[in-house]
């Protein structure tokens, strides 16, 4: 490998690692955050959703703005701003205050997000990408794997503003590696006009869907997801107008192995994303664990995803990558439905064993569903579909964490958690299981014809 690759393999890795594992250490640190803000399990909800939501909205047009003015000049700027709001969350006086600092968290990450996998996509020999997305993937799970038990210790011992505090060295050694080490720029659409008007709608609809989904049962959600429905619509008809849309239309309708890897995606991560917050709260509140124990014991699923990715994405590179998602996917969806017999006497050895199963089941489906789709179009669309994979990850993410919040709406209510509420918080996650469960059984097929008569997937 050129050091030229190794370099921008590297930087992809610290990068890689950061925004989840900002995220996973977030989750554990919710029941606290909660706890000083008297803040409801909906609205606790939002900090992570709020991330998620901004990163879903600006994702895809950062993909494509890589794509014309430069992946590497996007990429920097999204580390700055996501250190930047790191800095003003350690000082955020109220829980609307960290909300919004998680929006502008959000979309520092979805720069980051729409133009590492592309630049080092860019870099790297099509014989090799399946070991390098394996390898870049292996740091995100480590991200999703230090998080936790990180989170979990700073928290119990110097609070929850002491993880955001922590990725501003961290965001400032990566900038300075890009500024220093990072030679060259990729702009392969260079010239092209920016579909702004697309952008527009494709935020707004994203926006009605998942505060639509926050808001039900009541009337006004579901008059937003009517909304957000037709806004989607509006979108699609507006791309398949001009001539440089910000989603190619023609690669879902024309390109088989890039629209099926895509909703595979998305289907596997709405079916896992809030399988987290959901234990964060269970073990915290039902259990009694405090944090650094409770994170100790989420960081299982993250290490077999990592310990597992690299091998799976070694594995697409020799064999269908479809068929070993779809086997990921199957293992998922034993997990979850595992998940929807705990109690709170369940040993936590039986815990632990479905962590490893849906630790086994995200890593043999992430790099090689990954792979998957980078593999399916031309090197000048790398921006858009890595910023589409990208998109489909983190608008799955939004949406389990819309149907928790729902679930949690109809079983809870909009109350603080505390012991009086534990009944009603199982009875939710038994809901919320199930039905991640079945969603995931339904995936495996859709994950498996993404290949019939399809030689190259």
């Amino acid at each position: 490998m050129s050091s030229s690759r190794r370099t921008a393999l590297f930087i992809a890795i610290l990068a890689g690692f950061l925004t989840p594992f900002d995220l996973s250490a977030v989750n554990i640190a919710l029941p606290s955050i909660g706890a000083e803000f008297a803040m409801d399990a909906v609205s606790l909800g939002w900090v992570a959703t709020a991330y998620l939501l901004a990163s879903a909205a600006f994702l895809l047009p950062f993909g494509r703005i890589g794509d014309i003015r430069g992946r590497k000049r996007v990429f920097t700027a999204g580390l700055a701003v996501f250190t930047m709001a790191s800095f003003f969350t350690v000082f955020a006086p109220s829980a609307p205050a960290v909300i919004g600092m998680r929006l502008i968290q959000g979309i520092g990450a979805a720069m980051i997000f729409g133009t590492a996998v592309a630049i080092l996509t860019s870099v790297t020999p099509v014989n090799e990408r399946g070991r390098v997305l394996g390898i870049y993937t292996t740091a995100v799970y480590i991200g999703l794997s230090c998080g936790p038990f990180i989170g979990g210790f700073l928290t119990g011992v110097f609070g929850w503003r002491s993880i955001f505090l922590i990725n501003i060295p961290v965001g400032l050694f990566a900038i300075t590696l890009v500024l220093l080490f990072l030679k060259g720029e990729w702009a392969d659409a260079k010239g092209e006009p920016f579909d702004s008007g697309g952008s527009f709608l494709y935020g707004l609809t994203l926006v009605a869907i998942m505060y639509g989904f926050s808001l039900l049962p009541e009337a006004a959600g579901t008059a937003l997801l009517a909304a957000g429905l037709v806004l989607g619509l509006l979108f699609i008809l507006h791309e398949r107008r001009i001539r440089f849309p910000l989603l190619d239309v023609n690669l879902w309708t024309e390109n088989r192995a890039f629209a099926f890897s895509n909703l595979a995606a998305f289907i596997n991560y709405s079916a896992t994303f809030s399988v987290t917050f959901f234990l964060s709260l269970y073990l915290q509140l039902n259990r009694g664990f405090d944090p650094w124990t409770a994170g100790a014991i989420l960081v299982i699923q993250p290490v077999v995803q990592a310990a597992v990715s690299p091998f799976a994405g070694r594995l697409s590179d020799r064999m269908s990558p479809g068929k070993i998602a779809s086997f990921g996917m199957g293992l998922t969806a034993l997990g979850l439905g595992a998940l929807v017999f705990l109690s709170n006497t369940t040993p936590l050895a039986v815990i632990a064993g479905i962590l490893v199963i849906l630790g086994a089941g995200l890593g043999f489906f992430s790099s090689p569903n990954t792979n998957a789709v980078m593999s399916s179009v031309e090197k000048k669309n790398y921006g858009i579909a890595s910023g589409t994979l990208g998109t489909m990850r983190l608008v799955g993410q939004a949406m389990s964490m819309g149907i928790a919040m729902m679930i949690i709406a109809l079983f809870i209510g909009r109350v603080q958690v505390t012991a009086a509420q534990h009944a009603q918080l199982l009875s939710s996650m038994e809901v919320a299981f199930g039905f991640f469960a079945v969603l995931c059984i339904a995936g495996i097929f859709l994950s498996l014809v993404r290949y019939r008569g399809d030689s190259h997937i």
